[in-house]
């Protein structure tokens, strides 16, 4: 007999005990299911794959890795670090949203041409990102995350969560 990994004894383990829950069946008590919509298909695969002739599961490659973590930077505590003066802050927007203003003391690199290499070399300061919002934070925070092999932290919420905290922006 084959071993099996942790998860799909978990899963088989989860499956087991909701099918076998004891809730509650009267006429309109459907206020708790007994198991997520959508859970025993989510584990198919799984257990298709537990089957004595059912094909190994793939490798993972390198493209299809998990993400390393963002690491979300609230408003209040970039701007006491940018004092301390240990953050180089990176602004990935357009040159159109720059030029409406940004945080003081970033760099503006736009995400269209964000290249982890144009960092240079580790000069001993936290690296953190910010866009308008988030998004275009960590799709820049995912390729800085690849090339070091590290999480990356970005402005949570972006430079609208910037502003809405009443932090200061200067005009380029």
């Amino acid at each position: 007999m084959e071993a099996r990994s942790p998860a799909l004894l978990a899963a088989s383990a989860l499956l087991a005990l909701a099918a076998c829950s004891g809730g509650s069946h009267e006429k309109g008590d459907r206020d708790a299911p007994s198991i997520p919509l959508g859970f025993e298909l989510a584990f198919a695969g799984v257990a298709a794959a537990a089957s004595d002739d059912a094909a190994p599961l793939p490798e993972v490659s390198g493209a299809e890795k998990p993400a390393l973590p963002m690491i979300d930077v609230l408003p209040e505590e970039l701007a006491a670090r940018l004092k301390a003066g240990n953050v180089r802050l990176i602004d990935v927007r357009t040159d159109e949203e720059v030029a409406e203003g940004m945080i003081p003391g970033a760099e503006h690199i736009p995400l269209d041409s964000f290249d982890p290499a144009m960092l240079g070399p580790d000069d001993g300061r936290e690296v953190v990102l910010y866009c308008r919002s988030g998004r275009r934070s960590e799709m820049a925070g995912e390729k800085l995350a690849e090339a070091t092999g590290a999480p990356v932290e970005h402005l949570a919420g972006g430079i609208l969560a910037w502003e809405e905290a009443g932090q200061p922006l200067e005009k380029r």
